[in-house]
């Protein structure tokens, strides 16, 4: 799929392994994101290609989000990681790529969106909040991975944020 940005256009796909050492790169790049190895990557590109999303300009990539949809929360898509390279922001990328991707076939049972965020991501903030708005959903959150808890202080609370579809989806079907 090819989208227009106010910086020219950009190619969203599914990824391939290929793509895994790529996907590395720029994470690498995108601090504050917590780095996995390239393995993990790699993994995340060839078994859950489906859930996760790439976006490529002129033959770079300059955008991912990653996620799956959890066994036992088969309406729930769970957005673990969103890089956007640091010359493709403004372009609105991010919500682009999210939105691409709750349109795959793969998310047609999907009512909720989660994913986890620290208090200080602005721009993680910002994003979900904007999609939930601009989704006429609901969106909540709620301490999850707490900082003493699970993190033996090493990192800061993870909050579970929760957008609810279902709402739009019945408004929608009416």
């Amino acid at each position: 799929m090819i989208i227009e940005t106010p910086k020219g256009a950009v190619r969203l796909r599914k990824p391939k392994v290929e793509d895994g050492s790529n996907v590395w790169d720029l994470i690498g790049r995108c601090k504050p994101l917590d780095e996995n190895s390239m393995y993990f990557n790699l993994v995340q590109c060839d078994h859950f290609a489906e859930t996760c999303i790439l976006a490529e300009q002129d033959g770079e990539l300059i955008g991912w989000i990653s996620g799956h949809i959890p066994p036992e929360k088969p309406d729930t898509l769970f957005v673990w990681q969103v890089a956007v390279d640091g010359r493709a922001r403004g372009m609105g990328l991010a919500h682009k790529m999210l939105d691409a991707l709750i349109q795959r076939p793969v998310c047609d049972a999907v009512v909720r969106i989660e994913t986890t965020i620290t208090k200080e991501n602005d721009a993680s903030w910002a994003l979900f909040r904007k999609f939930a708005r601009e989704s006429d959903a609901e969106i909540s959150d709620e301490p999850h991975f707490e900082r003493g808890a699970h993190f033996d202080g090493a990192h800061d609370t993870e909050h579970l944020v929760s957008i609810e579809l279902e709402a739009e989806a019945e408004r929608s079907a009416a």
